[in-house]
């Protein structure tokens, strides 16, 4: 078979799919909430925990050598008709010095790159996520170059969860790829960068490129269109500080922990205990960096893989006790902060309530998997526009 014939897939035949950088299941659990027709037919992730999460919860081990060991008749022998990529996004990030493609992590995505022109039956779909500043890095750019010169056309995006009803800001970089003759329904979008996701909910006589390619204007009023974070939490008893000081709220200030939340608090949720309840040496120390949400609150920072263990830029903070006056005006070691739960930060990136993490794994290695994983609510939506005919 020849490069410009590839997989050909029957009509009622289901979309063959290889999942690189699988996790935590985040992108399988996207082609489920889209609806899409598709057979995962291997997925592959080097880190050993996250595949124990995916088996716990799929039933499949993903194939955990190096992918850079593969080859293109390797890839040949999948028969896939779609790849589906979420490399490792620290070479284009601050923290992680902005390497691009001379960073180790980056080798094993171009070299999956690399084998598109040399295999005999390649993919018909491409869909790859990572970080904002991808975008504009020389990866990304091969990435173009490579995906042109197989006859691939392009679309991209930067979206995030807030744009999808979601009280939660991870913008993140999208790109859905084609290979000829398959074609967008919105053609006008291709080889463009959006903002919006208005060409993944526009009609077709609707297709301006200039009405739906730049970021929002108005965020006060896309905030106001999401959903409270209480409707995203586990335990979602939290009470005023007058009722607080009128129960006599106990804050024990020689303990390490700040333990402000209420007896009948604790006894409503007896799951919650101090694992939860940030630290009062946190708060004396870091407060003035902390971001604080509440429960009616309509943003929640991005959780990074660092979030428990780090407090600056990781991720916000909930106050289960809410003062008169929010926000840093208010003493924060009265307000019973505590960290979002595991199943918390999986409810903001909107993964199933049947999902589970096997009893085995840590807690810090739960927030680092969450922090590594995708946004189901804005994937799912392009994995619906990238398959559709």
């Amino acid at each position: 078979m020849t490069m410009a014939e590839g997989m050909v897939k029957g009509e009622d035949e289901p979309w063959r799919v290889l999942e690189f950088y699988s996790g935590i299941g985040g992108m399988r659990y996207s082609l489920i909430k889209a609806g899409v027709k598709a057979e995962i037919v291997e997925a592959f992730d080097i880190n050993d925990k996250a595949n124990d999460v995916y088996e716990h919860n799929f039933g499949h081990r993903p194939y955990q050598g190096n992918i850079q060991s593969l080859i293109a008749s390797d890839l040949d022998n999948y028969g896939a008709h779609a790849w589906l990529l979420s490399p490792p996004c620290q070479p284009y990030t601050r923290q992680g010095l902005q390497k691009h493609s001379g960073d180790a992590r980056a080798f094993s995505f171009l070299k999956i790159l690399e084998l598109i022109p040399h295999t005999k039956k390649p993919p018909t779909l491409l869909f790859v996520e990572n970080v904002v500043g991808f975008e504009v890095s020389d990866t990304h750019t091969k990435m173009l170059e490579i995906l042109s010169n197989s006859n691939f056309v392009a679309q991209e995006f930067i979206l995030s969860p807030l744009q999808f009803g979601m009280p939660y800001s991870r913008p993140r970089y999208f790109c859905l790829a084609k290979r000829k003759p398959f074609s967008f329904w919105h053609q006008v979008f291709n080889n463009r960068l959006s903002c919006s996701p208005g060409p993944l909910l526009m009609d077709m006589e609707n297709s301006s490129a200039e009405r739906h390619d730049q970021p929002s204007d108005e965020w006060d009023e896309l905030l106001e269109s999401c959903q409270p974070v209480e409707t995203f939490l586990e335990f979602k008893n939290s009470i005023n500080q007058e009722d607080a000081e009128s129960a006599s709220v106990i804050i024990t200030r020689s303990s390490e922990f700040c333990h402000g939340i209420l007896e009948n608090f604790c006894v409503t949720n007896p799951n919650l205990g101090d694992q939860y309840t940030v630290p009062l040496s946190l708060i004396e120390r870091w407060g003035s960096a902390m971001d604080i949400v509440y429960p009616d609150s309509k943003r929640c920072c991005c959780f990074t893989k660092s979030y428990y263990r780090y407090v600056k830029g990781t991720g916000s903070l909930l106050a289960t006790i809410l003062p008169s006056d929010k926000g840093k005006t208010s003493s924060l070691k009265e307000q019973g902060l505590r960290y979002f739960t595991p199943r918390e930060v999986a409810n903001f990136h909107s993964f199933p309530e049947d999902f589970r993490f096997p009893e085995h794994i840590s807690l810090r290695q739960r927030y680092a998997m969450l922090g590594n994983s995708l946004s189901i609510a804005v994937v799912a939506p392009l994995l619906g526009y990238l398959f559709s005919k």
